[in-house]
């Protein structure tokens, strides 16, 4: 049996009308009409109740399209497979991220991406958090990386970790001779740290609020790189993403200080356009950054129950005939 047979049929079965699957199929109605007739008679059986309005399948047809969906659709992956055999990516990527998760995570990963992909280059835009929101709802980037990442009727957000937050503080202040201190002993010391319009900050006032201390913000900046480098040139002290301060904590320039009653991470995520399609590189890449497969990531909730069913049909029904 030919597969455009087939594919027909399944048009008739969700369409309820030959003259409508015979605009999905892209042929005639008398086509439509003439290959489920054809498919009635070497299958012994009616598949389609014409006497319904609109079309009904018939209890055999409703069996036939079970299997048939199946077989359509495994055919259609072996063809993507083969279409794809071979073929080398041969793209750029343009990735839009916030300064401290583009300085601390992009910069290894691309080179894990590119040694396996020698024809694709990842390119990274800096900004703030609003920035990259920006960026990909102009399509000026393919996808975004931020802190506090959040879906709206424009943005689909993936989470993809949750990066402790460390108190630090230059070699030279009082601290840096400590391993651990009390919440208390932040009580009325100045802190250099985030803008108060970023979430970031919002969330670390929350966090000392919750701890019974208030501290005096000396300093405010809106990126970690500039955090960092006052805290060093002021013998300051502040509360930064680890991995923002990886390379001063090795090197002694920065110490980090426990402290148990200040405890919190941030949440790190992946903002993509809802409308629109990612390229395969940029999909790919997506996939080594979460450590998992980005497709089922990037689809609807409605898109994404309906995958997991069908997987989950097609299963059941591959256990049934093993049985």
């Amino acid at each position: 049996m030919q597969l455009r047979t087939l594919e027909l049929f399944c048009h008739v079965a969700d369409q309820r009308s030959f003259s409508k699957a015979a605009a999905a199929g892209g042929v005639t109605q008398s086509a439509v009409s003439q290959s489920i007739g054809h498919l009635e008679e070497s299958l012994e059986t009616t598949l389609i109740d014409r006497s319904k309005r609109p079309l009904k399948l018939t209890e055999a047809g409703q069996i036939y399209l079970n299997g048939v969906r199946e077989i359509v659709r495994q055919y259609k992956e072996l063809e993507d497979r083969v279409h794809q055999h071979g073929r080398r990516l041969i793209d750029t990527v343009t990735v839009g991220a916030v300064y401290s998760v583009g300085l601390s995570y992009m910069p290894e990963a691309k080179q894990a991406f590119e040694q396996n992909h020698r024809d694709v280059r990842i390119r990274t835009e800096f900004g703030s958090s609003q920035r990259v929101v920006e960026m990909v709802l102009s399509n000026e980037v393919d996808f975004g990386l931020v802190s506090f990442p959040r879906a709206t009727k424009a943005l689909g957000a993936i989470p993809w970790q949750s990066e402790p937050m460390r108190l630090v503080c230059s070699a030279e202040h009082p601290f840096a001779s400590e391993t651990e201190i009390t919440a208390s002993r932040l009580e009325g010391i100045e802190m250099i740290g985030f803008v108060k319009g970023l979430v970031l900050r919002q969330a670390i006032d929350q966090c000392l609020k919750s701890a019974g201390v208030t501290v005096l913000t000396s300093m405010e900046f809106d990126n970690c790189d500039s955090i960092v480098r006052a805290i060093q040139a002021n013998r300051g002290v502040g509360i930064v993403p680890e991995a923002a301060v990886r390379r001063e904590t090795a090197t002694g320039s920065l110490r980090v200080v426990a402290c148990p009653e200040i405890q919190m991470v941030r949440p790190l995520g992946i903002i993509f356009r809802k409308r629109g399609k990612l390229s395969r590189a940029a999909t790919e890449f997506g996939s080594l950054l979460l450590g998992r497969e980005m497709e089922h990531d990037l689809l609807s909730k409605t898109e994404a129950a309906k995958a997991d069913r069908e997987k989950s049909e097609s299963r059941d029904r591959a256990v049934s005939v093993l049985i």
